[in-house]
């Protein structure tokens, strides 16, 4: 087996797991760099099992992965001291108040009692939970809880977050600061992280590369500008008429069509031709055109195209 990328901060090559009779992960090679990583997908795709795995919680069938140097497979805790982790549910203790716990989680991972207490205060006024810091956990807001999870993690200082959908349950405004805590930590603070979402503008906002798991697999990999790519136009559409038969001509033609939203297509239109072109169809065709309008290439095109989704 070729030996893992020494420029990434994890890798994983060939790695299935299965509940039961059930495959989770199906062969997965994935190579996540330093900065922030994206592991984008719809719910189901794999990727907590994915980061649970990596973490050393669930023993894969087959297969290696490889985090900050370390192979998971004979260093698990090794690995756990040197990751903040962010799962996905809940995890306070009841009556405990948020330093508390911070600090408690600060221990668990190996600082000693008065250095674990000045830096869950630290960490609690950085995720803006300073004044309720000395609240029972239970007591906190979803938001709230969302941060302090975030706290927990950044407690012991490591070397590389797992955020496991850090934006659950938040309304707007609390979804947005999360985000903003998200991207400081990445490119202010130059903290190495992986940020599981299925959320398209999450990704998008605070990661530089992404993979991209359904159904189990990798089915793209790579910073977000060169999967976006820049070598062709791209259009909304809206019209009147059958827009699957139209979308299908435009396939036909060596165009690109995705779906974005209820009746607007994104046609990806190649360089040598232009809105012209979609016009001069359309009449071929006889459909009307309602709307059409210069747009650029996004996280969500790369994504439809990956899934499938046309």
């Amino acid at each position: 087996m070729a030996q893992p990328d020494p420029a990434a901060v994890v890798t994983l090559e060939s790695v299935s797991v299965a509940y039961g009779n059930r495959a989770a992960l199906k062969d997965v090679s994935a190579a996540f760099a330093p900065g922030a990583t994206g592991l984008l997908g719809p719910n189901g795709a794999g990727k907590s099992t994915l980061l649970k795995s990596l973490l050393g919680f669930l023993v894969p069938t087959a297969g290696r992965m490889n985090v900050l140097g370390l192979d998971v497979a004979h260093a698990a805790l090794d690995v756990r001291r040197r990751i903040g982790y962010m799962p996905e549910t809940d995890g306070h203790i009841p009556g405990m108040n948020g330093v508390a716990f911070v600090a408690y989680c600060g221990q668990l991972a190996g600082l000693p009692a008065s250095d674990a207490m000045q830096r869950a205060h630290e960490v609690l006024h950085y995720v803006g939970l300073g004044e309720a810091r000395y609240r029972n956990v239970e007591t906190y807001s979803t938001g709230m809880k969302q941060r302090i999870k975030l706290a927990q993690a950044l407690v012991h200082d490591p070397d590389l977050l797992f955020l496991d959908e850090p934006t659950n349950g938040m309304d707007p405004k609390g979804r947005d600061e999360m985000l903003e805590l998200v991207r400081d930590l990445a490119h202010e603070k130059q903290v190495n992280l992986i940020l599981s979402s299925h959320l398209l503008p999450d990704v998008e906002f605070t990661c530089d590369r992404v993979v991209v798991l359904d159904k189990g697999s990798v089915v793209a990999q790579g910073p977000i500008d060169a999967l976006k790519g820049t070598r062709r136009q791209v259009f909304e559409l809206r019209i009147k008429g059958d827009r699957a038969a139209f979308a299908a001509v435009l396939n036909a033609a060596g165009f690109e069509c995705h779906e974005a939203d209820e009746d607007v297509m994104r046609v990806f239109v190649p360089n040598d031709q232009g809105a012209r072109a979609l016009f001069a169809m359309a009449a071929r065709e006889q459909v009307q055109v309602r709307h059409l309008k210069p747009s650029v290439p996004t996280l969500e095109d790369v994504f439809a195209k990956a899934v499938g989704e046309e």
